[in-house]
């Protein structure tokens, strides 16, 4: 169901030439209906397509060194191995361009996520990084982050703290990022002031309870909703968003003196903001049940207002289904939204080998990345039979995965103008850490109307943003980077293994269905790709004949629908 969106798509770059084979196999369920066969071989019996899967789902892609470490090594060392490795900080790298008297902007930031993304070691961190950053957004897409890089690499460094961390704390460490502040308007937010028509700014807290927390309406354990009489019901309302608001007021720069102004100190773009007491509301305050006593200190009040955010029923299932969205499948059952939610409540998970994942209370998100990632519906290749069960690949993750497969080493954005700004409809129409809203990119919600999605009553997200200017945009994208013509040598690709292989069409194909899309070329698309290979008897331009079929080969998998649906 989910590609009757992209076949229609898909239809309108026919023209363009490559992506005939794009549309043609695609199936409800996705592959040719059947399931694959057992796993076979492998230290610890995972075959190769089985680690693909995996490190799809875990990774920005598989290499084929990943893959076989992950086969000798299993499921539950690797995530233990990735948990320990330590954070790189982005911060630094920025900091360093400013030190060199140079100016940062937006070229660093984007180079700073794509180089990880696709050279670092610390994958699991880099992806679930990734995942979160659309749940807890701050975007440097419109100036008032654009102009503050060292504000916005701090914040990228909370995120991806925050993918090993605890939920609590990351709580608390976005509320005084300056990053946070900024975009969400309550940087010396300040107590109201009838006399001065001052009343403190809302947003904060609205986004805190709408999106970062608890959201819309009350949810069971499992994330479905609380009815009563057939109705939802609505987790708070207008007066919770007043009193909260005057929570977060009084914050400010560190390292100045004065509540009002800009500082001169760049450590301020990073340091926590520092609460002004004097600035701060001193009333009572009561949302959600909790009511913080008359003048207490602000500090205090930002610790209660989290702690019961944090606590509250909602907030396990409401975090949990939409992590599992980014990472596995856009339609988890409830019990598998249970099951991760139970980890997040625990802060521990048991994996399938007894050794445990977090341990360190509630909110420990190496427990919640552990349990979506081991949970049956992740692992059993049974369930990519089913119509309802993957998500579509967001085009972030498709063209990182596509460097990493290809081992491009070199990520200098600014040499490669295509990359510094991969946010429009003709090139990928996203860009990390670049959502147009707080809103993110799409909505966990989002049902593509008219779509049999729709009909089935499933949601769609990454269809919000994937239209036929998209789909043309990332075809014309990719096959820029999939063929260099320009002999680029920043985000340049090798295709030795692929050109090895380019006299055997069908082993050309099944490894690229293997490395890239873990099996899942259904028996038309796979037929066609090779026979569309096969048709090539010579070279073009600069490229021999079995230097051009392996680049079509690599662009007709990656614009197929059994590749861009994640399953």
């Amino acid at each position: 169901m989910f590609c009757s969106f992209i076949d229609f798509s898909m239809k309108r770059v026919i023209a363009a030439g490559a992506l005939l084979i794009a549309a043609a196999g695609c199936t409800e369920s996705g592959g040719d209906g059947s399931a694959p066969p057992p796993p076979t071989g492998g230290p610890v019996g995972m075959s190769e397509l089985e680690a693909v899967r995996f490190l799809s789902q875990a990774t920005f892609g598989a290499t084929q060194g990943d893959i076989d470490n992950l086969r000798a090594i299993g499921y539950e060392q690797w995530l233990l191995d990735e948990f320990a490795k330590p954070q790189e900080s982005l911060l630094q790298s920025v900091l360093l361009v400013e030190a060199s008297g140079a100016e940062a902007g937006r070229t660093e930031l984007s180079e700073t996520f794509w180089t990880r993304a696709i050279l670092g070691d610390d994958q699991l961190r880099q992806r679930f990084g990734f995942a979160l950053s659309q749940i807890i957004v701050a975007s440097y897409a419109d100036g008032a982050l654009e102009d503050r890089p060292v504000a916005m690499a701090n914040y990228m460094d909370i995120i991806n703290a925050g993918a090993f961390g605890n939920f609590r704390q990351t709580l608390e460490n976005v509320t005084y990022s300056p990053a946070m502040a900024i975009w969400l308007t309550y940087l010396q937010n300040q107590k109201a002031d009838p006399d001065q028509g001052v009343v403190p700014d809302e947003n904060y807290a609205r986004e805190i309870l709408q999106l970062f927390t608890i959201g819309l309406v009350d949810l069971q354990p499992n994330g479905d909703p609380v009815l009563v009489g057939g109705n939802p019901v609505e987790t708070y309302d207008n007066g919770d968003i007043t009193e909260l608001a005057k929570v977060f007021t009084g914050l400010s720069w560190a390292e100045q003196t004065r509540f009002l102004g800009r500082p001169d100190d760049i450590r301020s773009e990073y340091l926590p903001l520092v609460m002004f007491d004097e600035e701060h509301s001193p009333e009572a305050k009561s949302f959600l049940g909790t009511t913080i006593p008359a003048n207490t200190p602000g500090d205090q009040s930002i610790a209660i207002a989290l702690d019961a955010l944090f606590n509250h029923q909602n907030t396990a299932p409401f975090i949990s289904r939409q992590l599992i969205q980014r990472m596995v499948t856009s339609n988890p059952s409830s019990a598998y939204v249970n099951r991760v939610a139970t980890a997040f409540r625990s802060g521990s998970f048991t994996m399938p080998d007894g050794r445990v994942a977090g341990g360190a209370g509630r909110g420990d998100m190496r427990a919640v990345v552990a349990a979506i990632l081991l949970d049956d519906e992740a692992r059993d290749i049974t369930f990519t039979s089913n119509a309802q069960y993957g998500k579509v690949r967001e085009p972030v993750i498709r063209f990182a995965q596509w460097a990493r497969a290809f081992d491009v080493t070199s990520t200098d954005v600014g040499n490669e103008e295509l990359v510094r700004d991969t946010q429009t409809p003709n090139r990928l129409n996203q860009q990390a850490y670049r959502s147009p809203s707080v809103f993110n990119f799409y909505r966990p919600g989002y049902v593509q109307p008219g779509s049999e999605s729709a009909a089935a009553g499933m949601v769609a997200p990454e269809l919000q943003i994937t239209t036929a200017a998209s789909v043309t945009g990332y075809a014309n994208f990719m096959t820029d980077f999939i063929f260099n013509d320009e002999g680029r040598t920043d985000f340049a690709p090798n295709y030795d293994t692929e050109v090895a292989l380019a006299g055997d069409a069908a082993a050309l194909v099944d490894h690229l269905n293997t490395l890239l899309a873990h099996g899942a070329l259904n028996a038309a698309t796979r037929t066609q790709i090779i026979d569309a290979v096969n048709a090539i008897s010579s070279g073009s331009g600069s490229f021999s004949r079995d230097e051009l079929r392996a680049r079509l080969a690599v662009l007709f998998v990656m614009n197929s629908s059994d590749y861009i649906v994640q399953r």
